[in-house]
């Protein structure tokens, strides 16, 4: 389902001295803390083109030109040797799209939410905030302080994105 690489910080990695200003004793420099990052599988462009029941909450017309664009799809290989004849597209989003990285964020987005991930109790704290999830493009990583956190976090993200149709057998 999702590419995972779990890491662990081992112990803090600076302690500060004693002489430091007013530090009575010495202090981690950071807690250790748990990450896992998420790297969104290809299948989900082929989702993204099927799952057309998550856009419910966008006015049919919309979702009417959107299927419109992506219905259809040709495409051709230019080589050093010419050009391949044309061929149907049956999976994927359409490279080159600029709708393409929104609808890819728009579902990714539809699973974090649907995970509740902002009500949860695990993460770290960054500037007095509780943070469990950080993205970028098709990765995520998800924090907490321990590996019990951490699985929980992940079984939210997995339960949610199971009911949406991926599973643990997905390439």
């Amino acid at each position: 389902m999702f590419k995972l690489v779990l890491e662990k910080a081992e112990e803090p990695e600076i302690k500060l001295p004693t002489s430091s200003g007013s530090w009575k004793k010495q202090e981690s420099s950071r807690k250790t803390s748990t990450s896992a990052l998420l790297t969104m599988p290809k299948p989900l462009t082929v989702w993204i083109t099927t799952n057309w029941k998550i856009l419910k909450e966008i006015p049919d017309h919309l979702t009417c030109l959107l299927r419109n664009v992506y219905a259809g799809q040709e495409a051709t290989v230019r080589t050093g040797h010419g050009t391949t004849d044309w061929f149907q597209i049956g999976k994927g989003v359409c490279q080159g799209c600029i709708l393409s990285p929104c609808l890819f964020n728009f579902y990714a987005e539809y699973i974090m939410r649907n995970a509740r991930l902002d009500e949860a109790q695990a993460g770290i704290k960054i500037a007095w905030r509780n943070n469990n999830n950080l993205r970028y493009a098709g990765d995520t990583t998800l924090m907490a302080e321990n590996k019990e956190e951490l699985k929980s976090l992940l079984m939210k993200v997995k339960e949610e994105s199971e009911k949406l149709g991926f599973s643990d057998t997905e390439n």
